[in-house]
């Protein structure tokens, strides 16, 4: 029989289990499911991948097409050029492509999202769940997203960009934020698989926004400058002259997702039901059924058919992170940066951290009419608020999991419903965001929230590797997957470490 400890959240059950790393209660034991038998499809053919499978890279790519790739790349590039900047943004968006799928190995492997999973990691879940919570939230909870898709909103609704001096505007576009705030809760309330509509979502808008980049790109940026920026995100070359560390810092965390803390959006592989996911559940929305969510994962037998069928998984899982996530992030940022760089070239302005939402919008406005000005604007505002849907969610989402996992009271009293937690602590977090956005510009509080994406990236490659250790054997990474996660530990926090120095005594390790 195996045993709990004193500081398992839950009972460990009279079956076969087994135990990665400590203070969590071992995982039970059970066979991989088939793909087909999770996605109910005879078989998994090109168009049942695109249909059935792909999707928690969408969600991903929904939040990864905005802070960075609308605000930060185009800001810096419009403003530095793309020589430079340009190769920061191919190895953060490759380092961090690796990251996912290393994080969601252990989440296919097991079930358990990766929150939960660090309290595996010593001293234990009471420390390292409470801390990787708070350093989320510390990159989050500023909702600079959210500020950004108000001012995009504001232009949208008025016809003309806000004043940011003028206070009352400025009022207005906060006011906005937070009913996009109050709209993402209405979309999951209207859920049925709260996974489900936000992946049906950004197919909706990210299909739509690039679509639209792409033929608006084709049609007034100049081939010159395409090339620049496709050259410039394949040439090594030292930063600009007078771009700073911290600015750096916050293109490479936000490029593609958020660096270190990348695993915040992994858990819909559980909910998507990627391997063992299938056996341990979902969060329903309010119009679903009620579903229950095993507070402890499961994973597989160490069998050939166990094996063979993690290929299968592992297969799928690269699919959907380096042709989903990885082209569409690359796609997301070349196509508004160069954008905004023929804006730059042929307006003779630059954007600041103040205009840049609307910036492009602005300048288009007035060399094609105000047609092209509006068009921008929902291009923007969609990029914004997939972010917005994207993030919002995640907050939620990742407190609720880990409460629901370490809580044994908790759980009683939701009766096996989490939504009975999830919906009323999304109203809290809402309430919370509406008052940080008051603190700063959005760009401002969105550059504070990439830099500290990259003290993740201090702490959760080694903790990963530490986990995926313990997986059983077929789905144990190989020494080069070390080596990468390494690699991601190096570019990420130097930028953190950078960050936190010139943010204390005012001047960066590193001149350019």
């Amino acid at each position: 029989m195996a045993r709990s400890t004193d500081t398992d959240p839950v009972p460990v059950p009279d079956t076969e289990v087994h135990q990665i790393g400590v203070s969590r209660p071992p995982l039970a034991v059970d066979d991989l499911p088939t793909p087909e038998e999770v996605f109910k499809a005879g078989r998994l053919g090109p168009w049942q991948i695109i249909q059935f499978v792909i999707g928690p890279s969408l969600i991903a790519l929904g939040i990864s097409i905005g802070s960075g790739e609308w605000l930060l790349g185009p800001q810096a590039v419009g403003s530095f050029g793309f020589i430079g900047i340009g190769w920061v943004i191919t190895v953060s968006a490759v380092l961090q492509t690796f990251y996912n799928v290393e994080v969601s190995r252990y989440v296919v492997a097991t079930g358990e999202v990766p929150v939960v999973g660090w309290g595996r990691v010593g001293p234990g879940w009471k420390f390292w769940i409470p801390v990787s919570l708070i350093v989320f939230y510390a990159a989050f909870i500023f909702g600079g997203w959210a500020a950004s898709a108000g001012q995009g909103l504001y232009a949208l609704i008025t016809g003309e960009v806000h004043d940011p001096k003028n206070p009352t505007e400025v009022e207005y576009t906060r006011l906005l934020a937070i009913g996009l705030l109050l709209v993402v809760f209405l979309i999951t309330v209207m859920a049925r698989k709260v996974s489900r509509t936000l992946e049906l979502s950004n197919w909706v808008m990210v299909g739509t926004l690039l679509s639209v980049l792409i033929v608006v790109d084709l049609a007034i940026v100049p081939w010159s400058v395409w090339w620049d920026g496709i050259s410039g995100l394949l040439t090594p070359a030292a930063p600009p002259s007078g771009i700073t560390a911290t600015t750096l810092g916050a293109l490479a965390g936000f490029t593609a997702l958020a660096s270190g803390l990348n695993w915040y959006a992994m858990n819909h592989y559980r909910d998507k039901g990627y391997g063992m996911g299938h056996k341990v559940g979902f969060i329903s929305g309010m119009r679903g059924e009620r579903q229950e969510i095993k507070p402890v994962g499961v994973t597989f037998r160490d069998t050939p058919e166990n094996a063979a069928r993690w290929k299968r998984w592992y297969g799928l899982l690269k699919v959907d992170q380096w042709l989903v996530f990885f082209v569409g992030a690359m796609l997301g940022m070349l196509l508004p940066t160069i954008l905004m760089a023929h804006v730059v070239a042929t307006s003779g302005e630059k954007p600041t951290t103040g205009n840049v939402p609307t910036f492009a919008a602005e300048k288009l406005g007035e060399q094609y009419g105000q047609g092209m000005f509006y068009l921008m604007l929902v291009v923007g505002v969609l990029i914004l608020f997939s972010t917005q849907l994207g993030i919002f969610e995640a907050l939620v989402r990742n407190f609720t999991d880990s409460v629901h996992a370490t809580s044994p009271r908790m759980r009683r009293i939701l009766e096996g419903d989490p939504r009975k937690f999830y919906y009323p602590y999304m109203l809290l977090v809402m309430v919370v965001i509406a008052g940080a956005i008051h603190l700063a510009t959005p760009v401002k509080l969105v550059q504070i929230s990439a830099n500290m994406s990259n003290l993740g990236a201090l702490i959760f490659p080694f903790m990963l590797m530490y986990l995926n250790s313990k997986l059983p054997r077929p789905a144990k990474p190989r020494w080069w997957h070390y080596v990468i996660l390494v690699l991601n530990v190096v570019f990420f926090g130097f930028f953190f470490v950078n960050f936190v120095y010139e943010s204390f005594t005012g001047d960066p390790l590193v001149r350019f």
